[in-house]
């Protein structure tokens, strides 16, 4: 009768196999789940400008895309768009625009990023085509900092675009900012 099991050399050579699978997977891995955040979150943003833009010309009246925490206010420079964002049709025209509770949401997004979200604007208002829209950037930032950074570049058609790359072609940074 022969033995069974696995002799010394087999479990070593057996260990220093999965120990290489796993010392290659897992950063691998890693940098999957990261990217898979961070395009969520790109997308969402993105949702929210074209939702934004549609509903401004459809209702004839600007619609507010910013930064907010509770879903009810816009955030001033205490919040960042990494706490989420909202959209709203602005019917009172208010200066800066906030959400009054008559005021319809359309939509709102939480996101998952494990970094910041940085903007050079505190909010995006979308008018009706006759009239400008804001223009800006967000930036996503995860811990990889800028080389895996995204940003969505809006328009002043109100027209949002994903690059690698910031507004003039120059690399994006990761600074805090609003």
């Amino acid at each position: 009768m022969r033995p069974r099991g696995f002799t010394l050399w087999e479990m070593l050579c057996s260990l220093a196999v999965a120990a290489l699978v796993l010392a290659v997977g897992v950063p691998t891995f890693e940098a999957f789940v990261l990217d898979a955040r961070r395009t969520a979150d790109v997308n969402g943003f993105v949702v929210a400008v074209q939702l934004a833009r549609s509903e401004a010309s459809k209702r004839r009246r600007a619609v507010v895309v910013c930064k907010t925490a509770d879903r009810l206010r816009c955030g001033g420079r205490e919040i960042r768009y990494d706490a989420g964002w909202m959209v709203f049709v602005n019917e009172d025209g208010l200066r800066p625009p906030h959400r009054a509770p008559k005021e319809p949401l359309l939509f709102a997004y939480t996101p998952r990023v494990e970094g910041r979200i940085t903007s050079n604007r505190p909010l995006f208002e979308f008018r009706p085509f006759t009239k400008r829209s804001t223009n800006g950037t967000i930036t996503f930032c995860d811990r990889r900092d800028a080389p895996a950074a995204r940003a969505v570049i809006v328009s002043y058609t109100g027209r949002p675009r994903v690059s690698d790359r910031g507004p003039g072609n120059r690399p994006l940074s990761c600074a805090h900012s609003t």
